[in-house]
């Protein structure tokens, strides 16, 4: 088993910064890992970024140039830097871990980012 919790959210006006952070505990694989979905009112989930913990990293189309994510592997922690942060950011925002070779998933209980105009 696997737990994580999210840190950081909350509100920030149009243009602005949030950081988002997620510590993993419990049985953790070295090969893994670790990104962030999103959920917006009404809207499916979505994935915004993930890193394995070789290092290689991916992002959705909508928060290149904008989001950065980064791990800490020593400490099983991964950030989500958000940079200009427009409205339609606004979700509550998902850590997830899972190892490299296997399908389990884990989540943790989501942060609600929101952005106001």
């Amino acid at each position: 088993q696997v737990q994580l919790v999210e840190s950081g959210g909350g509100l920030v006006q149009a243009g602005g910064s949030l950081r988002l952070s997620c510590a993993a505990s419990g049985s953790i694989s070295r090969l893994n890992d670790m990104g962030w979905s999103r959920q917006a009112p009404g809207k499916q989930r979505e994935l915004v970024a993930r890193q394995t913990s070789g290092g290689s990293a991916n992002y959705a189309d909508f928060v290149k140039g904008r989001f950065t994510i980064f791990r800490d592997n020593a400490k099983n922690t991964v950030s989500l830097q958000m940079n200009s942060l427009k409205p339609e950011d606004t979700a509550v925002y998902y850590c997830y871990w899972k190892p490299t070779y296997g399908t389990s998933y884990y989540w943790g209980q989501g942060i609600q980012v929101t952005v106001s105009s």
